[in-house]
């Protein structure tokens, strides 16, 4: 089975826990702090594997956490670091974060890495926070919880040559017959509803990946049919096959259907009108082909399009013309450049990568609630988990030197808030004290 579309759930590592330590040696008095830092927490990492075709392995295990960092140590020493996760993917792989819409990453080149969820920072221990006016601190930080989300991956197939035309004129028979993949065939529209991948051996020497790829309908762009599950996957390959019915079996027009396909790709994306095409006029053992071949050659003629497409007349049946498609393939490869494999990703002004050294939001809102008030911030609450508040007066004390340094005081001042009004923070409560600017926790 081919699976091309994945949702996950990453978080990275939370950070290992600082502690309070204090100095316990004979002949020392009044030993100082000894609190060690904690460890940092492990990053989820997205690598590259070039060995992989599909996303099968998200089918199965769809949460991916990083491990936890050590906590630190006595005699001030810092808690180990833990190792990172890393997650294979396959080469033609789009990573999007589910929330946002925005694409943090269009992964292509063998080895390349992203990380998508940070661990969490190390918690400090009480040696940090000796001070001259508090050379013992009784208090020591949390570690940062890891970065969490919900990640979409696409596959979009990495292909030299894609097939591409209309349901049931013969694409799937065509890979089976160059290579070694074994698509379903059958005599009903769709047959092929994901891609199939062959290696193709062209017989000098030369070698190149094939995909067959679902059949296309009118409307394909707007997602009609199969619609943008086909096309992403067109947009990979360096060269077009398009394989027509001469035939004319399903009394379709095959100038008709080459004009409405190449529509749909151009309506799709743009560049897909100028991407390598031969035209591959398939079932050339029929009646009445050969003349439904001349007409074509005739109706391109008229268009001036002759002479900038190749046409290969061929049999999947009786394998009339084959090898010629394939040195015809393999020659028009050598002529593209690697690089017009891959595509930027369509609909996206400016590309983003997920950078790890963003600045953290400070913003806060307050506002009143009931008979007290509240304030709300995500940063605020994140440094409240680290902090510890239920085990240490100096903790408190340097909660609320905190938020008075950020202005959370004067802001709640200037709407009303008076000594002894309660004031929520996350789910926390705390009173405050107008005199002092101090909050106590209850």
């Amino acid at each position: 089975m081919f699976v091309d579309k994945a949702k996950i759930f990453v978080k990275g590592g939370d950070g290992g826990n600082g502690i309070v330590s204090y100095r316990r040696e004979k002949y020392v008095p009044q030993g100082g702090p000894a609190g060690g830092d904690g460890g940092k927490g492990g990053d989820v990492i997205f690598r590259v594997d070039s060995g992989l075709r599909t996303l099968m392995d998200f089918r199965y295990q769809k949460h991916f956490k990083g491990e936890r960092g050590e906590r630190g140590k006595v005699k001030t020493m810092h808690g180990s670091n833990a190792e990172d996760m890393v997650v294979r993917i396959p080469p033609g792989t789009v990573i999007i974060d589910d929330d946002s819409g925005e694409i943090l990453a269009d992964m292509t080149t063998h080895g390349s890495e992203l990380v998508v969820a940070r661990g969490g920072r190390g918690g400090r221990g009480n040696t940090r926070f000796a001070t001259a006016s508090n050379p013992a601190p009784d208090f020591a930080e949390n570690g940062e919880e890891g970065e969490e989300r919900w990640i979409i991956l696409e596959l979009k197939v990495m292909a030299d040559v894609g097939l591409v035309g209309f349901p049931s004129v013969g694409k799937s028979t065509l890979l089976s017959i160059v290579s070694a993949a074994q698509p379903k065939i059958g005599a009903y529209h769709f047959t092929t509803i994901s891609p199939n991948l062959g290696v193709v051996d062209v017989g000098d020497g030369r070698s190149f990946v094939m995909a067959d790829l679902p059949g296309l309908i009118e409307g394909a762009h707007e997602g009609v049919g199969l619609g943008h599950d086909f096309l992403r996957h067109v947009e990979r390959t360096r060269i077009i096959l398009h394989v027509l019915d001469m035939s004319g079996s399903e009394g379709r027009d095959p100038y008709q259907d080459w004009i409405t396909i190449n529509q749909e790709l151009e309506l799709y994306n743009a560049a897909l009108a100028t991407r390598p095409q031969i035209i591959v006029a398939n079932k050339m053992d029929m009646p009445e082909a050969e003349e439904q071949l001349a007409r074509f050659r005739e109706q391109l003629a008229a268009r001036g399009d002759e002479t900038e497409h190749q046409i290969v007349a061929m049999s999947s049946l009786t394998k009339q013309g084959v090898q010629e498609l394939l040195y015809k393939a393999a020659d028009l490869l050598e002529t593209v450049p690697e690089t017009r494999q891959i595509e930027e990703v369509r609909d996206v002004a400016e590309r983003k990568v997920f950078r790890l050294d963003r600045e953290e939001d400070r913003s806060f809102k307050v506002g009143k609630e009931n008979e007290g008030f509240y304030v709300e911030s995500l940063y605020i609450e994140k440094f409240m988990k680290r902090v510890n508040l239920n085990n240490s007066y100096d903790a408190i004390m340097r909660f609320a030197r905190t938020l008075r340094m950020m202005g959370v005081d004067a802001a709640l001042r200037k709407i009303g808030a008076k000594d002894g009004d309660i004031v929520r923070i996350g789910d926390y409560s705390f009173e405050f004290f107008e005199g002092s600017d101090f909050y106590y926790h209850e």
